[in-house]
């Protein structure tokens, strides 16, 4: 009987690890992070006031801004404390300091420094790891990255991961270093149902959509001839902005009587016309869609994209027809 109680409160602690869930603590640095690392500061200075009032401390965000500098450059992180430190001009009596920064000790042994560095390194890529190819570098990420800068307590080692997953998340071109940290996330405490969870809220509140165009407003009156969710946004001169969230695509549709121009401004997508291969939206790539002619347009599965849209060559009694949605065989073919 004895055996069997101890089972099951094994198996019930082992469902409360696996359960956890993002707390609003972590989405506030969560989101200071990855636009921080996009530089957006307009987006950044709400994102900062959030997280202070879901309970990040002031010194905390100071960590975080800090350590990104080595993922992001010291532009970015010195803009980010700029902001931190613009808010705190009408501090909030919610706001709390937080833990007092103390200097650490490995910053006055370099020895020290570079084996701490290397322990944490050990840890966080579950295996011995030396860069040969540029001893540069491998020294400065055992010696800095996870040494000087991880010896500060200000932030814990699962939250240091949280906050550079965060941040490659909002970058272009560092998949590789993101799916190593998505990794390194959970050998440093987090579980992988949170990380995944991390990665998807980052998706569907759109801080991951590195876009300097407007979101819109959701896309209510079109939601049914969509897949996911898109937002509308007017730019004027006759032309929207439309945004697809991940994974996002409309139905299968015929413009009678009118071309359609679209303008991929941001992120990766998918134009497609009848019986013929799908086309890449990125930025810069125009599509004009004769009249006549069955199409969908939508966001790739691993990215936000943004397209501008009007139409030319207008006749009379020119009208939209909606047809079947676009199925998941179709759709998981393109990469």
């Amino acid at each position: 009987m004895r055996r069997i109680v101890i089972i099951i409160i094994v198996v019930l602690t082992m469902m409360t690890v696996n359960s956890q869930t993002l707390t609003e603590r972590q989405k506030g640095l969560a989101a200071c992070a990855c636009l921080m690392a996009q530089g957006d500061l307009d987006r950044l200075e709400p994102a900062v006031k959030m997280a202070l009032d879901n309970g990040v401390t002031i010194n905390e965000l100071k960590e975080a801004f800090s350590q990104l500098y080595a993922y992001t450059g010291f532009p970015r992180s010195l803009n980010a404390l700029g902001v931190l430190s613009k808010v705190l001009e009408n501090k909030q009596t919610n706001w709390q300091e937080g833990k007092p920064w103390t200097r650490p000790a490995e910053w006055d042994d370099a020895k020290a420094a570079y084996e701490l560095g290397k322990k944490n390194q050990i840890q966080l890529s579950g295996r011995a790891f030396d860069y040969e190819f540029c001893p540069q570098d491998d020294y400065y990420l055992k010696s800095h990255l996870f040494g000087d800068i991880f010896a500060g307590d200000q932030l814990s080692h699962a939250d240091r991961e949280i906050v550079t997953v965060a941040a490659l998340s909002g970058l272009e071109g560092v998949a590789p270093q993101l799916a190593a940290h998505k990794r390194g996330a959970v050998n440093m405490g987090n579980s992988q149902e949170l990380v995944d969870e991390l990665c998807a809220w980052l998706d569907s509140d759109g801080y991951t959509l590195r876009s300097k165009w407007p979101k819109g407003d959701p896309n209510t009156a079109y939601a049914k001839y969509f897949t996911g969710n898109s937002y509308l946004a007017d730019v004027g001169g006759g032309m929207m902005n439309v945004t697809f969230e991940p994974g996002c695509r409309n139905n299968w549709h015929i413009h009678h009587k009118a071309v359609q121009v679209l303008i991929c401004v941001a992120g990766r997508g998918w134009y497609q016309e009848w019986g013929k291969e799908a086309v890449e939206l990125k930025p810069g790539v125009v599509i004009a869609i004769p009249a006549e002619v069955k199409h969908w347009h939508g966001a790739a599965k691993d990215s936000w994209m943004q397209h501008l849209t009007y139409h030319k060559d207008v006749q009379d009694g020119a009208s939209n027809e909606w047809q079947e949605v676009v199925t998941d065989d179709v759709y998981d073919l393109l990469r």
